[in-house]
C-alpha cells in the first residue's frame, strides 16, 4: 500500500471517509433533543423568574392610607394610622408641635423637616401618618393652601429595639 492512501478498516465497510458531508450532520434526532433541552431550560427559568416575583411581593409591606377625616388630637388611638388637623404651635428642628382645641401632639417629620422649613408657626395644617410612643410619626402634610408634602414611607413601624436587626450596629 502507498502511503497517500486513505485505509479504512475492512470490518466497516460503510464508514465515513474524509470530506464526506455524514461527519459534518448531527446524528438523526439529535436537534430534536437540543430543542427539547433549550425549551425545558427556559421554562426552568420562566418559573424562577415567576417564583422571584412572587416572593417579592409578599415580603413588601402593603401599603396603608389613613383616614381621611381627621380626628381630635385627644382622642387619636394609642398606635395606628390617623389623621388630625390643627396649628402648629412650636416648631423643635425636625419635629413640630400641632394643637387642635382638644391638645397637643409631637409630629415627627425626620430629614423633610430639618432646617424647619416644611412648616411655619401658627400655619393650619393637616398631618397624615402613625401614632405610636407618643409620637405622631407624619407620612403627609397637607397645607392650608392644598399643597401636599410626602414625608416618608406609609408602612409599618420599625422593628423593635432588641428585634430581628438589633445585632446588627453599623
Amino acid at each position: 500500500m502507498s502511503s497517500d492512501s486513505t485505509v479504512t478498516p475492512s470490518h466497516e465497510p460503510n464508514a465515513p471517509k474524509p470530506g464526506d458531508a455524514r461527519l459534518t450532520r448531527a446524528p438523526h434526532g439529535a436537534s430534536t433533543r437540543y430543542a427539547a433541552m433549550t425549551l425545558g431550560v427556559l421554562g426552568i427559568l420562566a418559573v424562577g423568574i415567576i417564583a422571584g416575583a412572587g416572593a417579592v411581593s409578599l415580603t413588601r409591606p402593603s401599603p396603608e392610607m389613613a383616614p381621611t377625616t381627621p380626628v381630635a388630637i385627644a382622642s387619636m388611638p394609642t398606635s395606628g394610622l390617623v389623621t388630625v388637623k390643627g396649628q402648629v404651635a412650636e416648631i423643635y428642628g425636625n419635629k413640630f408641635v400641632l394643637q387642635d382645641s382638644s391638645g397637643r401632639a409631637l409630629v415627627e417629620t425626620g430629614r423633610a423637616g430639618e432646617g424647619g422649613k416644611l412648616v411655619a408657626k401658627d400655619e393650619p395644617v393637616t398631618v397624615q401618618g402613625r401614632f405610636d410612643d407618643g409620637f405622631l410619626r407624619a407620612s403627609f402634610v397637607v397645607h392650608a393652601d392644598g399643597r401636599a408634602e410626602a414625608i416618608g414611607p406609609v408602612g409599618p413601624p420599625p422593628p423593635p429595639h432588641g428585634g430581628p436587626r438589633a445585632w446588627f450596629k453599623p
